[in-house]
């Protein structure tokens, strides 16, 4: 993740999502130390915060984190969705429901599958889907979850990830 922030250029006009799993009960530090890789602000947003391009958010610590109508996002506390809260499909199916196909989904390494259906209901929405190759990943149970789910757009290494969202 660090490397992907260190190269996503300063004046980069579109908004970056990040949902990791995290531990539930470390709620700071995680932001900070993506912050100092990184050429874009860096913040774990708050309850009904408005979404701003040309930053980097992640998902806080032990919330689903998903967005409204009027450009905003929205935190919750219910149910962990595959052992996960915040969960990727949660964040990806929230933001396909709301962006179609402006939308962007970047499945990476992961222990579980986690993002995988998300992620199918983004192609289904009209939104382009990316998913790391799983030779290319420190973890493939997630990538390769998503890739059996449905054909995405792309399955590429993490330095064509990069290379494709700095030309977005």
């Amino acid at each position: 993740m660090n490397e992907l922030l260190l190269q996503i250029p300063s004046d980069f006009s579109h908004t970056i999502v990040l949902c990791l799993h995290r531990l539930r009960n470390v709620r700071t530090g995680f932001a900070e130390a993506l912050r100092i890789n990184s050429r874009l602000s860096v913040t774990e947003p708050l309850d009904k915060e408005i979404i701003r391009p040309g930053r980097v958010y992640l998902a806080p610590s032990n919330y689903h984190l998903m967005f409204d109508n009027s450009g905003r996002f929205t935190l919750s506390v219910s149910e962990p969705v595959n052992h996960s809260r915040p969960s990727i499909d949660v964040c990806f199916e929230a933001a396909s429901d709301i962006y179609r196909d402006k939308l962007v989904g970047v499945l990476l390494s992961g222990a579980n599958n986690d993002g995988a259906k998300g992620l199918s209901l983004i192609k289904k929405d009209g939104g382009l889907t990316i998913v790391q190759d799983p030779n290319d990943s420190e973890i493939r149970t997630m990538p390769e979850a998503g890739i059996n789910m449905f054909l995405p757009d792309y399955i590429l290494e993490a330095t064509k990830i990069i290379n494709f969202i700095k030309n977005i």
